[in-house]
């Protein structure tokens, strides 16, 4: 390696801010802090919070079967 154009590499102490989780990294900077780590976000802990979509497929599914029962009675109304 030639001297002087690498950077300094250091053992960081990375900190969540969150959850005040720390852990050691390779890195050019001596600490780092992060907001949100794997040990406290939703996806990787498993705690992910599906119920907006849910609401939105019932609704859509309401829509529908009232859409379908009103289509229903015209149809026999026809006859």
């Amino acid at each position: 390696m030639k001297e002087g154009i690498h950077p300094k590499y250091y053992q960081a102490k990375v900190t969540c801010t969150t959850c005040g989780n720390t852990f050691t990294v390779g890195s050019t900077k001596p600490e780092i802090t992060v907001d949100t780590c794997s040990n406290c976000h939703s996806f990787y802990t498993g705690k992910l919070n599906l119920n907006a979509k849910t609401g939105r497929i019932d609704r859509f599914n309401k829509r529908v079967a009232k859409a379908e029962a009103a289509n229903g009675d015209k149809a026999t109304a026809a006859k």
